[in-house]
């Protein structure tokens, strides 16, 4: 499958040597847990034109540093219709991080600034509404996540298919849109990496809590195949 990977943001040139920029974490994410997807990079975040969405067999939003509310970023609105365009002709988009963020807020969901502060480091998110693609089929899953912002209200016909005590909807789908607040594609370095860059941002019991968790296992490679199947079945599925 043809995936266009929508880059909304790059790692920090001092990060780069850690694990690469996020395309090449996704990268390394499909190659070894969904080989059979081909990804077609687009530097969103850079000015590159946004391609018709019928170009790729589906399409990966990658996260951002930015918010789905910040009205000085040019692009972002951009990629709202582009996602509206997409949903239109039954082209399937994942988004990851922001990329769920932003899917919630094209189709009419409310994203808001987390009350209770930063979401960093390892977080259990409970499935609550299984889907047929979601194999193999597991009652949690675990990700890391970095994040301000989260999905407090789903779009009018969304399903929220997992929650956490930090995020209200870890992961949502709305025809053929799927959602992540988590970053399968991060590993434990550069999440910790990230994390000390933040760490006046985020706060340093926050930052320390985390880095705690950094040893657990997480289920990246089951939600990158949960991410292959959803794409490969949303082409087919009926809107």
């Amino acid at each position: 499958m043809r995936i266009g990977l929508l880059e909304c943001d790059h790692v920090d040139a001092s990060l780069r040597h850690v694990a690469g920029d996020y395309a090449d974490m996704f990268a390394r994410l499909f190659r070894t847990h969904a080989p059979e997807l081909t990804l077609q990079r687009h530097d969103v975040a850079a000015g590159d034109p946004l391609p018709s969405p019928d170009t790729a067999d589906g399409w990966v939003i990658t996260g951002s540093r930015h918010g789905v509310h910040d009205t000085g970023v040019p692009w972002i609105g951009r990629l709202v219709d582009f996602v509206r365009t997409a949903d239109e002709e039954a082209v399937p988009v994942v988004g990851i991080c922001f990329g769920h963020q932003l899917l919630a807020h094209a189709h009419g969901g409310e994203v808001r600034r987390a009350a209770h502060g930063w979401g960093v480091g390892v977080h259990e998110a409970e499935v609550d509404a299984p889907a047929p693609w979601m194999a193999p089929d597991r009652p949690h899953f675990r990700l890391l996540v970095s994040h301000q912002d989260q999905v407090e209200r789903l779009p009018d016909g969304a399903v929220r298919l997992a929650t956490s005590r930090h995020a209200p909807v870890a992961a949502f789908c709305h025809r053929r849109s799927l959602g992540f607040q988590g970053h399968p594609e991060f590993v434990p370095a550069y999440a910790e990496a990230l994390m000390g860059a933040r760490v006046e941002r985020i706060g340093a019991p926050v930052v320390e809590a985390a880095r705690a968790t950094l040893d657990t296992p997480t289920d990246s490679g089951i939600v990158a195949r949960w991410i292959a199947n959803f794409l490969r079945d949303g082409a087919r599925a009926p809107a």
